[in-house]
């Protein structure tokens, strides 16, 4: 019921408003978004590295409709590159970007945009020592995400891939996707998908996480083991070292602002931890996700646009 009821919820106003510039923004939005610009997000990003975690920055947006939304996207994750390159932090920092971010829903030919600017900012990333990560969107854009990230990787091999364990079809992919070389984020999934096509209630989800981890840390391929659930943790934990994976043959994923003590835990036991750190201005529909998640921070959006006057 949450994941149907959020997304509407966040679209009206007074909840925007409390979001984005009331009591409830420092609440919120601070706890889980970077800032606005690209020095906010690379000065999270330095935090980050001097508590020794890595960090993947995504620029928050969704659903460019004209081109120049897709280049202007583009020229801000160079921006940001640029940026990370000056304070010193791009080697080992990854990007996250959303291919429809930049143009994949551009009338006509936005196939093409948007690989072709994702192919920009890889190639940049590469310069520069970091990596690109071609995040996974709903269900209908799976074989094009994937179609590009096969084009990508002719020319930039480190270009990574998401796939969504709540997806049917996700462990095909990740046999497919679990061989030498290939960078793979292994997630639960934040849309909200017909049971045609995804598993229903978590358990569902979480039994078929535990079986994508078992293939990609079986596999020769990168794992980047993406959830902040207690049993598929310890699950992993259990499986690296069944398996004899060295430390540097995958990585764990947190979000920014989730369960910051289990990131500096599992650092400090010597595993890679790598957290998820999205900035930027349009930070509605990614918060909705996050209220999805954990029903205690809906409680305090809802508080807070009962307390926030529309103006």
């Amino acid at each position: 019921m949450l994941r149907t009821l959020v997304p509407h919820l966040v679209r009206t106003a007074p909840v925007r408003l409390a979001l984005t510039h009331g009591p409830l923004s420092s609440a919120v939005i601070d706890r889980f978004v970077a800032g606005s610009t690209d020095k906010d997000a690379v000065g999270a990003v330095a935090r980050l590295v001097g508590e020794g975690l890595r960090a993947s920055v995504d620029l928050l947006g969704e659903g460019a409709s004209h081109a120049q939304d897709a280049r202007d996207t583009t020229e801000a994750y160079l921006r940001l590159l640029e940026v990370a390159e000056q304070a010193g932090l791009a080697a080992g920092l990854d990007v996250s970007v959303k291919l429809s971010a930049l143009g994949q829903a551009v009338p006509r030919d936005g196939p093409a945009l948007a690989g072709a600017n994702a192919a920009i900012i890889a190639a940049r990333a590469q310069e520069l020592g970091a990596t690109l990560t071609l995040d996974m969107e709903d269900h209908t854009t799976t074989d094009a995400t994937l179609t590009v990230l096969a084009q990508l990787r002719q020319d930039v091999p480190t270009v990574g891939a998401v796939v969504q364990a709540q997806l049917r079809r996700t462990e095909g992919d990740c046999r497919d996707l679990a061989r030498a070389g290939s960078r793979v984020r292994l997630c639960k999934g934040a849309y909200l998908e017909p049971a045609a096509v995804a598993h229903q209630g978590r358990s569902a989800v979480a039994a078929a996480y535990a079986r994508c981890l078992g293939i990609l840390l079986s596999g020769p391929g990168y794992p980047m083991i993406a959830t902040h659930d207690p049993q598929l943790l310890a699950l992993a934990g259990r499986l690296v070292r069944h398996l004899d994976r060295p430390a540097g043959s995958f990585e764990y994923q947190m979000l920014f602002g989730v369960r910051p003590g289990e990131q500096r835990r599992l650092a400090a036991a010597g595993a890679p931890v790598r957290v998820y750190l999205p900035y930027g201005p349009d930070c509605v529909p990614y918060l909705s996700r996050r209220l999805v998640e954990k029903p205690a921070n809906l409680l305090l959006a809802l508080q807070a646009a009962s307390d926030w006057p529309a103006r």
